[in-house]
């Protein structure tokens, strides 16, 4: 097998990440992205009926709920999302690095569809954007429609 290519970083949410694992790489078994993003970029409460998640924080301080149970996550910590059960995270610092396992791989390429390359040095983005609501919909359609994940709450 090959090495992964890990500098293809992406635009997304005012960050960035990179496909470290593609489903492609593993027959859609898995993926493994490493997301850079700012406090605030985080999803509202879901549940994915497909795939199972784990999370391991590289830097930064982060709040996840899973289920019942909320935990605090520093650097080095890891914690598992299964499939089927509410889940959400909040980012505690102005940033945060973070490992995300996605088994199936599948929900990788929603990451792709809504992002951009990005060109020069990654940073995150700094100035708040309007959002544009129009594609905030489409977001929120295609995770529903095509990926079977289910928003519990709205931000």
């Amino acid at each position: 097998m090959e090495p992964v290519q890990t500098n293809g970083f992406r635009r997304y949410q005012g960050g960035y990440f990179r496909a470290l694992i593609t489903p492609e790489q593993t027959q859609n078994a898995m993926a493994l992205i490493e997301f850079t993003l700012p406090r605030g970029a985080e999803p509202p409460l879901h549940v994915h009926q497909n795939e199972d998640e784990a999370f391991y924080l590289v830097e930064g301080r982060m709040s996840v709920r899973v289920g019942d149970k909320t935990t605090i996550m520093e650097a080095g910590d890891a914690l598992f999302a299964p499939r089927n059960t509410p889940h959400a995270f909040q980012i505690l610092t102005d940033s945060a690095t973070l490992l995300n396992l996605i088994t199936p791989g599948t929900l990788a390429g929603f990451f792709f569809e809504f992002s951009t390359p990005l060109t020069g040095v990654p940073a995150i983005c700094n100035k708040p954007q309007e959002p544009d609501m129009e594609a905030v919909a489409r977001m929120v359609q295609t995770i529903t429609k095509t990926y079977q994940v289910q928003f519990l709450e709205t931000k």
